[in-house]
């Protein structure tokens, strides 16, 4: 449950700010609950323009403020589908509403959490097989490294890794801490632990990472290196 004391400060924050806003959303770890003494207040203004991103500091607390109109939200979620990474649909889906004038408020959350809910598009056959390249790529070079090197390379190839196994069964993926929430919670509602063994294959100097990341390749058909192949854009 979200900290009240930070709730009536956002909703302050807007109200002094954004006295024109049609609605506002108070996202991210404060919503979830999971606040720390260095969380942002991550708030989402709806309003008729402009659209801006900025970030400040109110009542101590530092701020991340999104302004968007509707059409500006549905940009930016259109993007996250295509990244697969829902960051504007958890900002307005998964929130408080702490302002809402019209019935705005209620209803793009509401629109928003479906979506996140939904999950993301499959695949293509050509995004499959890149990952599945990508990654084979990544333990060839880690097969060779050590030292600085080797860290480099397996922060980058336990991502890839954890990308594949998000996006390949239908999940939602996302960056830094982020993607290591999603895995986290695929482990919980599969009974499986690549979160740990990924993460413990970054620090080991043996091949633990190799052997989580062929975990996961294993149900896409392993290592992809000869026979590699995938098609330019349209017009390109």
């Amino acid at each position: 449950m979200a900290d009240t004391v930070l709730m009536n400060l956002a909703r302050e924050l807007v109200r002094e700010l954004y006295p024109d806003a049609r609605a506002a959303w108070l996202g991210g770890s404060v919503a979830r609950g999971e606040a720390t003494p260095t969380s942002d207040l991550d708030i989402t203004v709806l309003q008729d323009g402009p659209v801006l991103r900025k970030s400040l500091e109110y009542g101590g607390w530092p701020v991340e403020l999104f302004v968007h109109t509707e059409k500006s939200l549905r940009y930016f979620a259109d993007k996250d589908q295509a990244r697969r990474q829902p960051t504007m649909m958890r900002l307005v889906g998964e929130s408080v509403v702490l302002i809402d004038t019209d019935g705005s408020g209620k209803r793009l959350q509401q629109e928003y959490l479906a979506e996140v809910a939904a999950g993301p598009k499959p695949l293509s056959a050509d995004e499959l097989s890149l990952l599945r390249y990508t990654i084979t790529d990544l333990l060839e070079d880690l097969a060779g490294a050590v030292g600085d090197v080797r860290l480099a390379i397996a922060s980058v190839l336990w991502q890839e890794a954890a990308r594949l196994l998000l996006t390949g069964s239908g999940h939602w993926s996302g960056t830094g801490k982020g993607l290591l929430r999603e895995v986290a919670a695929y482990d919980a509602t599969h009974g499986t632990d690549h979160a740990t063994a990924l993460l413990d294959g970054v620090r080991a100097s043996d091949d633990r990472l190799g052997v989580a990341a062929d975990r996961i390749l294993e149900p896409y058909g392993g290592r992809l290196f000869a026979g590699f192949e995938v098609s330019a854009p349209v017009g390109v």
